[in-house]
């Protein structure tokens, strides 16, 4: 019996085999293969085949979505950016910015004066101090998986999200600040929102900041997360906000049009990126141009209700507080 060539098989049945195939190999080696592949390959049918396997999608879902291939891959990268958010791992994978006081320290749930947080998986946190403490860490994404592509062609929503609390016997104040950078660190994007300033004798209740950046400008390489704050009472131990759960995720939705997008947001355009004393890479805003962006902690004299959400230039800020 002579022997038959794979694309003598129906096309429905290729599409099915193409389905078990990794999708980078697909694209790298199966789809150079022949014409009649590579247009299998590129056919949308297949990557919602594809999304389904992969329990992406149901087969009852009628979700809108601009490319099947960039939404597959998306879902298969989608996880949190960030290591340790929880504190499980002590200090490990974040850089100390600012340690003042006694200290940033881990501490288990609830603590002194605390309250139970709303997802029982979380055990731990962090906590400061009396004087100004600031930690963060530095995503590459390309390190990540996100090819240039991916993220300039189709800029996928970038979702950040934090969770703070105060000891309800005590003040504190809160910062936050999230920066998107190119390959050579120049901030594209940011989120710098005024510090939450919580009284003393509160009811301890954990509060979520989320923040989604989209329709930021094409050339994001790195995110820069930092947060942290101090106590108001100014009182030696551990009596400043709480932190933990944080996260950073790239989102397989996209709210934006695929035309390009070239406008730098006006409260970053020029910041660059300068290296610490243990080479941690950080942004500078150069000389003449206002205070610098990080690790300086942001100014202490505004306040916002952690109750109030703001809506800025680039994405939505929403807070949410534990009920």
């Amino acid at each position: 019996m002579a022997p038959v060539s794979i694309n003598e098989l129906p096309e429905n049945i290729l599409l099915e085999v193409f389905t078990h195939v990794p999708a980078r190999q697909l694209l790298l080696r199966c789809r150079l293969v022949c014409s009649l592949w590579r247009d299998l390959i590129d056919l949308v049918t297949l990557w919602k085949r594809k999304c389904l396997r992969e329990g992406f999608i149901t087969e009852d879902g009628d979700q809108p979505v601009a490319d099947w291939k960039i939404f597959y891959f998306l879902h298969s990268l989608h996880r949190n950016l960030l290591r340790n958010p929880c504190a499980e791992e002590d200090m490990a994978s974040w850089q100390i910015d600012s340690n003042g006081g006694d200290r940033w320290k881990v501490e288990s749930l609830p603590g002194d004066h605390g309250t139970d947080f709303p997802d029982s998986r979380v055990k731990k946190y962090f906590v400061t101090s009396f004087g100004m403490c600031l930690k963060s860490q530095l995503v590459d994404l390309k390190a990540e998986g996100y090819g240039e592509e991916l993220l300039d062609t189709f800029r996928p929503d970038i979702v950040v999200k934090d969770w703070f609390a105060a000891r309800a016997d005590c003040g504190c104040t809160y910062h936050i600040r999230v920066q998107l950078a190119s390959a050579d660190y120049i901030v594209l994007a940011s989120f710098e929102p005024p510090p939450v300033t919580i009284d003393q004798w509160n009811n301890a209740k954990w509060t979520e900041v989320s923040y989604t950046f989209s329709d930021y400008p094409p050339g994001v390489r790195h995110i820069l997360f930092q947060h942290g704050g101090k106590d108001t009472q100014f009182w030696a131990g551990w009596y400043g906000p709480r932190v933990t759960n944080s996260s950073i995720v790239i989102s397989p939705k996209m709210t934006r049009n695929l035309a390009p997008c070239t406008a730098l947001p006006e409260t970053t355009e020029g910041t660059v990126f300068q290296t610490d004393s243990v080479g941690q890479p950080h942004p500078r805003r150069p000389r003449n141009q206002g205070p610098g962006i990080l690790p300086c902690p942001p100014g202490e004299n505004s306040s916002m209700k952690a109750t109030r959400p703001e809506r800025r230039r680039a994405g939505e800020w929403v807070v949410h507080t534990q009920r």
